[in-house]
């Protein structure tokens, strides 16, 4: 019989084992608690890639599994701000690892980490690459909300910040899909554009290789040493319309994300040496 939930930690064991048996892919949600401004509640990130996971599971019960966040994630630069929760580097690849890890060994055999945070990523790529190195059956895929195609191309649309530097952090589509979920705890009249000491920096600025034609170059100091109230970018821009059509191309491009991925066959390894 088929199980209708989609929430992982609401299910009975049986009932695990059957959504595996199906071939449903496990969606790991990942974020951070850090500041957000004066206006975003420092769970901004974990809220957007939950209420993604949410939305889309909503949709297709049948081919995934939300499992339950994870909370915390890798964020030092942001401690000169109250409100942050960090989580060393080797502390954070290990501990996702295990969660896919635990994943692969009840036999989940896609797994998508679904991220939050900008600065998750490269721990997050690292600790898929162990899960597929210790389960060469298992494809364990990595992917932040804003980087599925047709939030890039809505984006593009609709946004209102100066681009580059409008969109970065408790920004114009961080608050926008903030709004669309929780609007009674954004205060938007605290809502500053802050960009100047990001401006006059030029640590994000590609220009320092090149003349910045797209060749990515990655500097991240302290953010008290590039934003004054912890936000980068114009949030004063932002709306609950874009954010629902933000959260709506969010959760397109993870459905269209997970039938493809759920296509995908794995090579089988060859050891050259023999």
């Amino acid at each position: 019989m088929k199980v209708n939930k989609y929430l992982f930690a609401e299910m009975t064991w049986p009932e695990v084992k059957q959504v595996i048996s199906e071939g449903r892919a496990a969606v790991v949600p990942v974020a951070v608690i850090e500041e957000h401004g004066h206006h975003l509640p420092i769970d901004t990130d974990l809220v957007l890639a939950y209420e993604v996971c949410i939305r889309a599971g909503k949709k297709i019960p049948e081919e995934m599994v939300v499992i339950p966040p994870v909370n915390h994630g890798y964020s030092p630069h942001q401690m000169d701000f109250p409100g942050v929760i960090s989580i060393s580097g080797e502390t954070f690849v290990r501990y996702v690892a295990d969660i896919c890890r635990s994943l692969a060994h009840q036999g989940f055999k896609k797994i998508i980490l679904l991220n939050g945070h900008g600065s998750n990523i490269c721990y997050l790529q690292a600790a898929a690459r162990a899960v597929m190195l210790d389960y060469p059956d298992v494809m364990c895929a990595l992917i932040s909300h804003w980087d599925f195609q047709p939030v890039i191309e809505l984006a593009g649309q609709i946004r209102d910040s100066e681009n580059p530097g409008g969109i970065n952090h408790a920004c114009e589509l961080e608050t926008s899909m903030y709004l669309a979920i929780k609007e009674d705890l954004v205060q938007m009249d605290k809502a500053v554009r802050d960009m100047n000491k990001f401006e006059t920096s030029k640590y994000f600025w590609l220009d320092l290789v090149g003349k910045g034609e797209g060749r990515p170059v990655s500097m991240i100091p302290y953010w008290s040493s590039i934003s004054e109230t912890g936000v980068l970018g114009d949030p004063t821009t932002a709306s609950r319309e874009k954010g629902e059509k933000l959260l709506a191309a969010a959760v397109e491009g993870l459905i269209e994300f997970i039938r493809i991925f759920k296509t995908r066959e794995l090579n089988p390894r060859i050891n050259h040496h023999f």
